[in-house]
């Protein structure tokens, strides 16, 4: 059984590519009738918020995900304690002193002698009474003591992967105001919560090499990694929370379909066709990590218009009957309306559009050189009964009636019903309009 988790945190809103990874770790555990975790990683304290913590579930669920387990690394502060501890009598966490300036003017000193910018570990010379010391003036921060090793791993999508160690500066694990980091926090729970598989975004690979070690110290397994491409924008930039890119918030505002969403993140960057699905059982049989390329994924707004568009266009009348009836569409007319409707709208809110065009108030004006032509035409309209073939009808009795015929014919009669010269297929819209009684004024 695969337990997965997805840990975002409650910082800002959801955005498509923090999105990406959660539904790769949702489908990841429903395949096998797994566990899936959503985790709000919120030790920090000053950027975390309840209010985020809300928008992040309800943008989840309503593209379709739900949890089976809701934790936060906030009530787990003991057990970090504890692992704090269990690293220090390991041998394995130190105690530092530096400042944020010191260290980025060592950082410089060993790039201009062509040394990479690795901590040098200065504070593990420091005697017990030099440590008293800095404590009076300065307060300390806690970095975890890598081994010099290569590090190895199988990579579910990246493949074989390896880091030397030596390469990285030991990590910090607490910063100087006591809070956590991901790194150790993260660690930590996916222990306790026996976490099988990670799946993240590609920059986290370096991350995996510090986690590995973390792992073999304070557990006794590894769980597999995954590392997605990172989703990127028509610029070629990541996506990112802070710059407001494709929040669900916002795409939800706009019109966007979930499962249009859901379809593209699944499909996106791997060697399957990009196009809608019909449910979530569709998406769960097509979901194949080992589809998906290296190559970052690149997303255009105008791709996901359209496949929501093409999702929309494709739900059965029971799947929109409950969002017809909302616009004020009597339940005797939802289904013909949905089949006039459905392949002429872009996203929901262009229902009500056309349900208003259904009951709007045709209005002949005397100085419209068609004036007298339309008078005439909405007249023998009122003699024609109500059937699916009106529009045949009484067109064929107006081109008799007026000798029109052609574009002269049809297009003023569009636009004195719908205001539009373009739009529904009158054979669906006629019915409608006259079921409900048409307005007609001078």
């Amino acid at each position: 059984m695969k337990v997965t988790r997805f840990a975002p945190s409650p910082t800002g809103l959801l955005h498509l590519g923090n999105l990406r990874t959660a539904i790769f770790n949702y489908f990841m555990a429903r395949k096998s009738n797994g566990k899936f975790i959503l985790r709000f990683d919120d030790t920090d304290k000053r950027r975390s918020s309840h209010k985020f913590v809300e928008k992040i579930k309800e943008d989840l669920r309503w593209v379709g995900l739900d949890w089976d387990e809701e934790i936060f690394q906030s009530d787990h502060l003991d057990r970090y304690d504890n692992a704090k501890k269990d690293l220090i009598e390991q041998g394995r966490l130190y105690e530092c002193f530096e400042t944020k300036t010191e260290i980025e003017l060592k950082r410089k000193m060993q790039l201009n002698m062509g040394r990479p910018p690795v901590y040098d570990r200065a504070a593990l010379r420091l005697s017990e009474k030099e440590k008293a010391q800095l404590r009076i003036d300065r307060k300390s921060y806690w970095r975890f003591k890598l081994e010099h090793e290569l590090v190895e791993w199988n990579d579910c999508i990246l493949g074989k992967q390896s880091i030397p160690t030596e390469s990285l500066s030991d990590p910090v694990l607490i910063r100087a105001d006591g809070q956590y980091l991901y790194t150790l926090a993260s660690v930590m729970d996916d222990i306790d919560y026996e976490v099988t598989d990670i799946i993240r975004g590609s920059d986290h690979v370096t991350n995996t090499a510090v986690q590995i070690q973390l792992f073999k110290t304070l557990g006794d397994y590894i769980p597999d990694f995954s590392h997605h491409s990172l989703l990127v924008n028509f610029d070629g930039k990541a996506f990112s929370k802070r710059e407001g890119s494709m929040d669900l918030e916002g795409l939800r505002n706009s019109g966007i379909e979930a499962l249009a969403i859901v379809s593209l993140l699944i499909s996106l960057g791997s060697s399957k066709t990009i196009g809608p699905f019909d449910n979530f059982g569709d998406v769960l049989t097509n979901f194949d990590l080992s589809h998906l390329s290296k190559a970052p994924a690149k997303l255009e707004f105008k791709s996901l218009q359209a496949l929501s568009q093409k999702s929309l266009q494709r739900l059965s009348y029971s799947e929109i009957e409950k969002y017809i009836l909302s616009i004020g569409v009597p339940k005797n007319l939802t289904e013909s309306f949905w089949e006039m409707a459905k392949e002429n709208i872009f996203v929901r809110k262009d229902l009500a559009k056309l349900w208003k065009t259904c009951n709007r108030n045709i209005v002949l004006v005397s100085s419209d050189p068609d004036y007298d032509f339309l008078k005439n035409a909405l007249k023998i309209l009122k003699d024609f009964s109500l059937n699916d073939d009106i529009w045949r009808l009484w067109t064929e009795e107006v081109k008799k009636l007026s000798g029109r015929r052609g574009k002269e014919l049809y297009q003023p009669l569009r636009f004195a019903l719908t205001g539009q010269n373009s739009g529904p297929d009158m054979n669906k819209l006629l019915p409608i309009m006259v079921s409900i009684g048409l307005k007609i004024s001078e």
